[in-house]
């Protein structure tokens, strides 16, 4: 369904233009067409494999970053899934909204949206502040699974242009990032917005006691989620589900694609509940249109929801444990808690958030970090300053990890990281590295190895990948230096490692890097 006479209107004109263009269309440019249909995608896994998932560019990034930031910003209380689990009364959230904002009847989730204003919202400061943190590429939320578009949308009146802020928040964004020349990426979280139980309601209560797992807006008569305000029905996925695959989970992607060129895409879980033809259909457009820009572009997935021969695998909160043989990605926040800001987020320690880039990069990894802006449009100073504080450090440093590679062994230490996905996040959460803890990384002839944590000045450390049975990794050390610093070190190759003993005056508090010259025999 069209809310704008302008939408009708562009339709009309784009008619028109597809009909003279036949007619004056010359024979020899026809045929021109008819050539370039024939390298065009085809909606078929097989045919969309000869896309090359990761492109060096995105394999020399190493670190991105983006934002959950939306109307779920404005009660700033429990985590980014308010507007789901605000529904279920035996929660604090609801307790919390009742008694904050009153009952539903009063004061429901779209309320918010007037609220969220963004007033103090500045692109080009976001993205200058991403750039000195050492982003290669960032991007927003584009959508988060409650339905509102975070850019001019004529697919839902639910949009940041139209409603809430009134600004083109995806736009802005690019425009900024274009002039940075910093690669733009767009996030999607919207597979669970359909309302799938509109139909099923009483076996969902009866089976499955009600926790609506395959929508993010639970199902409960006589609240908003089962309206059928044709307007509210947008922002809480009620609608028929072919309607919604084509006209809005589909068209959204399709509109920012064409408006905004993004880089990347990037799919939160649940894209299974999407239909395999409509997964296709995106995937083909996509790759097709980015042929048109002479761009490559990435693709990034979870948990097996598309093919992983064309797209990047995505890891939420968590990592590999060794060396990937194709580039894959984390998505991790800077705090310790909720994606999206809360009254009471705690941010971790930069050396954390520093370390957790290092030790993805060390095995093919690349880090898309989280930020959680204020509803008024801030970023909070105590993510700023974790920002700025690994800005620091890679500016000093960026030679370990841009357009690095994995080396034969990813590092060495006691610290070891669990196996699994996001079930294992809070292990992920509690692991803590030392200056035990060596990760390596590679270019050319030279082998990176960066300790995490402050050297001990005098102390020998021992890299044992360096040891004599491994010798056909390196070949002959040429030369050691510490890296960003004049102060020498004293070295010597023994049988068991690289023997190193640190000299007077390392003072990075983070993270130090050694940086190994070597000759492959």
């Amino acid at each position: 369904m069209d809310y704008s006479i302008n939408s009708v209107v562009k339709k009309a004109i784009l008619a028109m233009l597809i009909v003279s263009s036949f007619v004056i269309t010359p024979p020899c440019q026809a045929l021109s067409s008819k050539k370039e249909e024939k390298k065009e995608f085809k909606e078929d896994w097989k045919e969309l494999k000869n896309h090359q998932a990761s492109p060096k560019w995105f394999a020399d990034a190493k670190l991105g970053i983006y934002f959950h930031w939306g109307v779920y910003s404005v009660p700033a209380y429990g985590n980014e899934w308010y507007p789901r689990n605000v529904h279920f009364k035996n929660r604090g959230i609801y307790k919390h909204h009742v008694k904050t904002y009153g009952n539903f009847d009063k004061f429901a989730y779209h309320d918010f949206v007037p609220m969220f204003k963004a007033e103090n919202f500045n692109a080009a400061e976001w993205v200058q502040l991403f750039e000195d943190a050492g982003a290669q590429f960032a991007g927003p939320v584009a959508e988060h699974h409650d339905g509102f578009s975070m850019w001019d949308s004529e697919v839902t009146p639910w949009n940041s242009m139209d409603k809430g802020p009134h600004k083109d928040i995806v736009g802005e964004m690019k425009k900024e990032m274009d002039k940075h020349g910093m690669k733009f990426i767009t996030t999607f979280h919207h597979a669970r917005n359909l309302q799938r139980y509109s139909d099923r309601y009483e076996d969902e209560i009866a089976n499955h006691k009600g926790r609506f797992q395959d929508s993010h807006y639970p199902y409960f008569p006589g609240t908003p989620p089962t309206t059928k305000d044709p307007e509210l029905a947008y922002l809480y996925g009620n609608i028929p589900e072919a309607e919604w695959n084509e006209k809005v989970w589909f068209g959204k992607l399709k509109e920012v694609i064409d408006k905004y060129q993004p880089d990347i895409i990037w799919f939160d879980s649940w894209l299974d509940r999407i239909p395999e033809n409509y997964r296709k259909k995106f995937c083909t457009y996509y790759l097709q249109e980015a042929k048109k820009w002479h761009k490559d572009v990435v693709i990034v997935r979870k948990q097996n929801d598309l093919p992983i021969e064309f797209t990047v695998d995505d890891l939420e909160k968590s990592r590999k444990n060794k060396i990937e043989k194709h580039v894959w990605m984390t998505d991790e926040t800077i705090s310790k808690g909720s994606w999206c800001y809360t009254d009471n987020l705690k941010v971790k320690p930069s050396e954390d958030v520093l370390h957790v880039l290092i030790d993805i990069v060390s095995k093919n990894g690349v880090l898309l970090l989280n930020v959680s802006p204020k509803a008024d449009g801030t970023i909070p100073q105590d993510q700023q300053k974790v920002l700025r504080d690994m800005g620091s450090w890679l500016k000093k440093y960026g030679e370990s990890i841009y357009a690095t590679r994995p080396w034969y062994t990813f590092g060495e230490g006691p610290t070891k990281e669990p196996d699994g996905h996001f079930n294992n996040h809070k292990k992920f959460l509690k692991i803590k590295y030392t200056e035990e803890d060596i990760r390596y990384t590679t270019k050319k002839n030279t082998v990176f190895a960066t300790i995490l944590g402050k050297v001990t000045p005098k102390r020998e450390y021992v890299l044992t990948a360096f040891n004599k049975a491994n010798n056909d990794h390196y070949g002959k050390v040429k030369g050691v230096k510490v890296l960003g610093s004049k102060h020498k070190i004293k070295w010597k190759l023994k049988e068991d490692g690289l023997h190193l003993t640190m000299p007077k005056g390392m003072e990075e508090d983070m993270a130090s890097v050694i940086k190994i010259h070597t000759q492959h025999l």
